[in-house]
């Protein structure tokens, strides 16, 4: 590497009929014919460059050193481009307290000969960052997707091919110590559904009737979803996870911020809801109408010790909104259970967690939209 900072040497010695000789301290440093960085991974950055070395006829030694550069030395591969058969590498030796090693490269001619030098990088990273802005309506997002780039590796780059796993390629050198930002994605219109979320994971019982509860805010999580697929006009791979800020079109030339959230990585195929705040716009009152027991288990004292319950839920939801809205309902049945009735449909999440995505009409005249869902489950094996 030519850097400013630090220093990658690289030099080839030729032996012939050359008696053994003292490690050289190299001098000259083939340029780089280029150089690509990988980010594939968040956790290590993989660096790729390619150099044309001098080879002459017979065994030659290719020093490759580097001081105050954050490199992997377990991870340095040399690969041979332009002449695989007629040029081997034969070994690496690693000389003794040095930031260093030398490759022993056997060639059968005289060959200006392109290689391949690759390695992991430290302190060299990368964050992505999402901008999203809804429209007045939201019922789309522009979405920006953003590369932060910080280098603290202890060399500079010129000039580099940067590769993330999604959006285009682009060329850009970054120094050490130096942060740049870089858009790597443009969707300006992905179909956005809002999203209100309730979960009974998340909601003290005593919240479970919003009437009776006074001076605390029982207002419902409020989120944007997206889908990652070809109808939502993205698709073409995984969004990696980072932090998005959320903005929304007021109708005036202007936006509105609506808050931040953070995203995990979204597979292609899969979801990824991003948080804007609470509403009171919908409503949740859910009542334990039955909690019996039922087929009681003795020991020989008369004590009971194993029992089944007999249950029902109701949850009644009202949307005071002007506009259709859609509610994901979370609920929770602890330990064995048989569903003896549901009047709506649901995904099992898990062994215990039930998933239902409700669709509320608009309010009319008369008064919110509401329905109801009622379950009606037995527990097994219950202590």
């Amino acid at each position: 590497m030519n850097g400013k900072k630090s220093i990658f040497v690289v030099t080839v010695l030729a032996l012939l009929a050359v008696p053994a000789l003292a490690r050289i301290k190299l001098v000259a440093l083939p340029e780089r014919a280029a150089t690509v960085i990988r980010l594939d991974n968040p956790n290590a950055t993989l660096i790729e460059e390619e150099r044309v070395l001098t080879l002459q006829k017979g065994l030659n030694k290719v020093d490759f050193s580097w001081k105050a550069v954050s490199i992997d030395e377990d991870s340095i591969r040399l690969t041979v481009l332009d002449h695989p058969d007629q040029v081997n590498l034969l070994n690496v030796s690693y000389p003794p307290n040095e930031a260093a090693l030398v490759w022993e490269i056997s060639s059968s001619g005289d060959y200006a000969e392109t290689v391949r030098i690759s390695y992991l990088l430290r302190n060299i990273d990368r964050l992505v960052t999402y901008k999203a802005v809804a429209d007045k309506e939201e019922t789309k997002l522009d979405l920006r997707s953003y590369l932060i780039l910080r280098n603290f590796s202890g060399e500079d780059f010129d000039k580099a091919r940067v590769l993330l796993d999604y959006g285009e390629a682009f060329e850009q050198g970054i120094d050490h110590e130096e942060t740049k930002q870089l858009l790597f994605l443009k969707a300006p219109e992905v179909p956005v559904t809002k999203v209100w979320t309730w979960d009974v994971r998340r909601v003290p019982r005593q919240h479970w009737d919003p009437s009776k509860v006074e001076g605390e805010n029982v207002g419902i999580p409020v989120s944007y979803r997206i889908v990652n697929n070809k109808e939502s006009k993205l698709g073409e791979f995984a969004l990696w996870g980072g932090k998005a800020r959320l903005f929304q079109d007021d109708g005036h030339d202007s936006t509105i911020f609506l808050g931040e959230d953070n995203t995990a990585m979204v597979p292609v195929g899969e979801k990824t809801e991003l948080y804007i705040g609470d509403s009171r716009d919908i409503v949740v009152t859910q009542k334990q109408m039955r909690d019996q027991q039922i087929n009681l288990r003795k020991n020989n004292e008369g004590k009971i010790v194993l029992y089944d319950t007999d249950e029902i839920l109701t949850a009644k939801i009202e949307n005071f909104k002007d506009k259709p809205a859609v509610l994901t309902m979370i609920q929770q049945i602890p330990g064995q259970w048989d569903m003896e009735d549901c009047n709506m449909e649901y995904k099992r999440k898990d062994a215990y967690t039930l998933e239902f995505e409700i669709s509320l009409p608009a309010r009319t005249a008369d008064g919110p939209a509401s329905k109801e869902l009622t379950m009606h489950y037995h527990r097994r094996n219950v202590r």
